[in-house]
């Protein structure tokens, strides 16, 4: 990141960020191996099935180590630290093209407390997690009978790794030696490892953990299609509509210009030409909803720039790739925040800009850091590997104060400068105009109701299979299609808030700046209702911190997406109004 001209500290921020987000990014291994080179294999995370995030350390299940106990790398993000990994080396030894036959590598001494622990794992369906160069595995802890009566205990790993010249292409766990769980007796642990040549890619060697057959399914292309019929029908609707009533409303005007007063004063005065007075009157609380519009801005950017580098980069590859990326860009875009936040606090005659830019630029943190704060005391009780260290805790916070912070400065003073004056095309009346009765579907609170519909609705198949790769067992790689539904999002929702502030002004009601932002916004409520469909009718989830992990960050998603609808809404209009009234002959 180039630094600006006389501000040192801004690049000492960005050093320091990149520095957090890959502490140890000059040890990362190459991937490349050498004849009877070791290969670490990591043991991550043990926890229920059915709940993906409640996860423990591997070894928080009375599991005996091997006897190797000496390592020559490991490394640690903070994405990673985020999302739960607990990377502990199981002491197998394992080397590169060195076949080692079933052996035993340790042995549990399995008293009454032990026992309890597997039979409770067991009984909740918990499996494990493995690394083998960065390739995940995954293996069951047990089964039961089929009366439940008698529990049994997976003792022998049979790893098959295939390889392509210098490098790991593919690893595969069979699990064996199925053994009674029965108190005070000794449990032996085996393993075996079988080497391979293959002729998959090393670029290719993610591809079986992908599933085309989920993400590229007709369903999946039939709701993009849909969509995109939804989107020409909207704007041809919306065009012919607006174009063909704007151009009565221009002849109707244009013909009153030519009435002396006395036909004026008898004539029906009505429509959006009757509060251009009172039109660019500043909204209500303006540094909350300049603050807002700010960050709906910084998170559309966000969102774009992220699609952008999963479509070219996969992400997916890397343990906390998408996070550390998400969390990098957020921080590096907090200029945009602050320009468009600071320069609509300065439009709207705000004096209190200091303020304004520590709300906008902490509003997304706070939201985001007060969730997981409150969700990390259930994990700490949990002793789940979710519990956030304080070393990260420590590390978003100086993220957030020596780098968001001054990067939106930064935003605040040129959006000030460069285009914080209103040059609205109206004069704006000293006295406010009385706003007159409506029939009810025209009150604001009703526009904003139903406003986010159809937003809703062009995006709620792709959020089935944005929260299936989240919640479930699926690698989300498809992000062309999140690209092409995050356009037609923009489209509709732009489309939909110019229809309602259209009828909105038409009515002689001039709040259309917040109605505008929460119209387009409101479509986060429909998400998160649909966010309780999904939890009761197509997961498994259970337990008090699965379901407070589920509907904690769903809520914070569903907050997040309908702040950015709204910023993009209020940015459409706002030019459509100021188009209007523009080419409106105003005395």
């Amino acid at each position: 990141m180039r630094p600006l001209p006389g501000a040192p500290g801004v690049a000492a921020a960005a050093a320091l960020l990149l520095l957090l987000l890959s502490r140890a990014r000059a040890d990362e291994h190459e991937h490349t191996y050498q004849d009877k080179e070791e290969v670490v294999l990591w043991m991550n995370t043990v926890g229920p099935y059915h709940n993906r995030q409640e996860t423990y350390k591997y070894f928080s299940l009375p599991f005996c180590v091997g006897s190797k106990k000496s390592i020559s790398h490991y490394h640690e993000t903070l994405g990673e630290a985020l999302q739960g990994v607990e990377l502990e080396f199981s002491g197998l030894d394992i080397k590169f093209k060195d076949d080692v036959m079933p052996a035993t590598y340790c042995e549990i001494d399995l008293d009454k407390e032990k026992r309890d622990a597997f039979v409770y794992a067991i009984k909740n369906h918990y499996w494990y997690q493995m690394y083998i160069d960065d390739l995940p595995i995954w293996g069951i802890v047990g089964e039961a009978d089929e009366n439940g009566e008698d529990y049994y205990l997976w003792t022998y790993k049979k790893l098959e790794i295939g390889f392509n010249g210098n490098r790991i292409v593919d690893v595969n766990l069979t699990s064996e030696g199925k053994v009674k769980l029965v108190p005070n007796t000794k449990i032996q642990m085996s393993y075996s490892v079988k080497w391979k040549k293959s002729d998959v890619k090393f670029e290719d060697r993610f591809d079986k953990y992908l599933d085309p057959s989920f993400f590229q399914h007709r369903i999946h292309w039939f709701s993009i299609f849909n969509s995109f019929m939804m989107v020409i029908f909207l704007v041809g609707l919306v065009s012919m509509i607006l174009m063909r009533t704007l151009r009565k409303d221009y002849a109707r005007y244009s013909k009153e210009e030519e009435m002396d007063d006395m036909d004026r004063d008898l004539g029906d005065e009505y429509g959006w030409k009757q509060v251009h007075g009172d039109v660019f009157r500043p909204s209500s609380h303006p540094l909350i909803f300049s603050s807002l519009i700010g960050s709906g801005c910084q998170i559309f950017a966000v969102s774009l720039i992220v699609i952008i580098v999963a479509m070219i980069e996969d992400l997916y590859t890397e343990r906390g790739s998408m996070l550390s990326t998400a969390i990098f860009v957020y921080a590096a875009t907090s200029p945009v925040n602050g320009y468009f936040g600071g320069s609509l606090y300065a439009r709207q005659g705000g004096r209190r800009w200091i303020k304004q830019m520590f709300i906008g630029a902490f509003l997304i943190p706070a939201m985001v850091c007060g969730t997981a704060f409150f969700i990390n005391f259930i994990a700490i009780y949990y002793h789940a590997s979710r519990a956030i260290p304080f070393g990260t805790m420590v590390a978003v916070c100086c993220i957030c104060f020596f780098v968001i912070l001054p990067l939106n400065l930064v935003g605040t003073i040129l959006g000030r400068n460069l285009s914080g004056q209103p040059n609205f095309p109206c004069r704006v009346n000293a006295v406010p105009r009385p706003i007159p009765e409506k029939k009810w579907f025209m009150e604001p609170a009703v526009i904003v109701c139903l406003g986010g519909i159809l937003p809703f609705g062009s995006i709620f198949i792709e959020m089935y299979f944005i929260f299936t790769s989240f919640w479930a067992y699926k690698i989300y790689y498809v992000y062309g299609f999140m690209m092409l539904v995050l356009v037609i999002l923009c489209i509709v929702t732009v489309c939909v808030t110019i229809v309602c502030t259209y009828f909105l002004l038409n009515a002689e009601d001039y709040r259309w700046q917040w109605t505008s932002f929460l119209s387009a916004a409101s479509t986060a409520i429909y998400v998160y209702m649909y966010s309780f469909y999904y939890y009761f009718f197509k997961t498994k989830m259970y337990g008090l911190f699965q379901t407070s992990f589920y509907f904690g960050y769903m809520a914070v998603f569903s907050t997040a997406l309908g702040i950015m609808c709204g910023a993009i809404g209020y940015m459409g209009t706002s030019a459509f109004v100021r188009k209007i009234y523009t080419n409106v002959k105003i005395d």
